[in-house]
């Protein structure tokens, strides 16, 4: 396939009137200076598509559901077991039906692949499936259908907090032990075959308080390649009680007793001295950054500056799928910097545009974290590609970078024109190719889940 475009960025260098030639998901052609033909597809603005590296899809159906104050504080904690509670009631059909949305909304918003950090597994109660990867492969027929490049990251969750507590109410649909988590991601494994070659698996230890040392060593022993996410240090409370068991701070901990590198993720590394920003930063581990989640659970800002000071990489991910807005992710991760600091242009080292900065640097993380060859038009590389319109109204006054700081700072939802992931065209005229069957779907699992609650 050959796109068109009046601007390409290639690394950070903006061409004019640029075809790009893409093969098989591979680009093979980047042409400066060219005409268009008809058999070209035509787009204004080729950028980089970004990949979303943190994802929870079945907590897009509770969107809007648990913003009512209870008596007490209200907190991360009140707000896990009104998920726990939601998550019940959920089928394998549901799985698959809110999963395809999620992963809809995110092509629309210009992502082309996610990292699903999959944890529910089991039937209500525990209980597994005949198959064991059920869930697992409702995912994996979500992603078909929408065509999203999918890393699947099934979950190990073993306890019920740091001092090794059995599992008990909604987390027992996420328990297993080393041996059956192991069964379960060589189950993923082999029925990746039947999505197409840009498709990975990687595990995922879900945090240091629902696994264990002993089982985190027996997981990384056994699986030596792909990627590792965590979540690590996202709320307060979950760092004094890993203190209080382990004798270190998780981050700390986790960089003192597993060889952390450039495979891993950090998901929610929230909560960091200076000295841990800094040794994270220097393991070449990609921080997993969700800011409308973690701003919407009252998580806490990130340690931007002394991150980005010490050669730190991230990326960011849309985790409970509150809303799923590309832009906004970007300039809510700038803005908890500014009101913390009381300052303005945070996320970035030296002088430049700020949009750029948080654009690459997260184009870059991203695909560093879910194992693509992606984050940058280049030869070689994955056709995971975006298109804007520079057209629109909170577009039309800018040029090169600034275009990158319209985007990240005001353009609203809908500037997105095109998405392709690994070169599949899944996104034309704004729209999902398969939007409307996506949509019937899931009003009815919907209704069908108001009917149970």
């Amino acid at each position: 396939m050959k796109v068109y475009a009046n601007q390409v960025l290639c690394g950070q260098q903006w061409l004019s009137n640029c075809c790009v030639t893409f093969v098989d998901g591979i680009i093979t052609g980047i042409e400066e200076n060219a005409a268009a033909s008809d058999a070209d597809h035509n787009v204004d603005v080729l950028l980089p598509a970004l990949a979303n590296l943190h994802s929870h899809s079945f907590q897009r159906a509770m969107a809007g559901m648990t913003e009512v104050r209870a008596a007490g504080k209200d907190s991360f904690w009140t707000w896990r077991d009104l998920m726990y509670r939601f998550l019940d009631h959920l089928t394998p059909d549901h799985v698959e039906a809110i999963a395809a949305l999620v992963f809809m909304e995110m092509q629309e918003a210009g992502y082309a692949a996610v990292g699903e950090f999959h944890y529910v597994h089991h039937q209500t109660g525990g209980r597994p499936y005949d198959q064991l990867a059920e869930l697992s492969n409702r995912i994996y027929a979500a992603a078909h259908q929408t065509g999203i490049g999918l890393t699947h990251l099934p979950v190990l969750y073993s306890y019920g907090g740091v001092d090794q507590q059995p599992l008990a109410g909604g987390q027992l649909r996420f328990g297993n032990d080393v041996t059956r988590y192991l069964d379960l991601v060589e189950a993923c494994k082999t029925n990746l075959t039947h999505l197409p070659p840009d498709a990975r698996v990687g595990i995922a230890p879900h945090s240091l308080r629902a696994t264990s040392p002993g089982d985190l060593t027996q997981v990384l022993k056994a699986t030596p390649n792909g990627p590792v996410h965590i979540h690590i240090a996202e709320q307060q409370k979950e760092v004094a009680d890993v203190t209080a068991k382990l004798g270190q701070r998780p981050v700390a901990w986790l960089l003192d007793n597993a060889e952390v590198n450039e495979r891993w993720c950090l998901i929610h590394a929230t909560h960091m001295t200076d000295s841990e920003t800094i040794a994270m930063a220097e393991s070449g581990a990609v921080a997993g950054l969700c800011p409308i989640t973690e701003a919407n659970l009252g998580d806490g800002p990130f340690n931007g500056p002394v991150f980005l000071e010490h050669g730190g990489r991230f990326g960011v991910g849309s985790d409970s799928n509150v809303r799923i807005a590309l832009g906004e992710e970007m300039r809510s991760l700038e803005y908890s910097q500014r009101l913390r600091d009381m300052a303005r242009n945070v996320m970035i080292t030296g002088e430049g545009s700020v949009g750029t900065s948080l654009y690459l640097n997260a184009a870059r993380g991203g695909a560093q974290a879910l194992d693509r060859q992606a984050g940058t038009i280049a030869l070689g590389q994955l056709a995971d590609l975006v298109a804007i319109d520079s057209n629109h109204p909170t577009l039309c006054a800018l040029q090169g970078d600034q275009l990158l700081d319209g985007l990240c700072f005001a353009a609203p939802e809908g500037i997105v024109t095109d998405t392709w992931s690994a070169g599949r065209h899944m996104v034309q005229a704004g729209r999902h190719v398969d939007r409307e069957a996506i949509l019937r779907r899931y009003r009815a699992t919907i209704a069908d889940l108001l009917q149970r609650i």
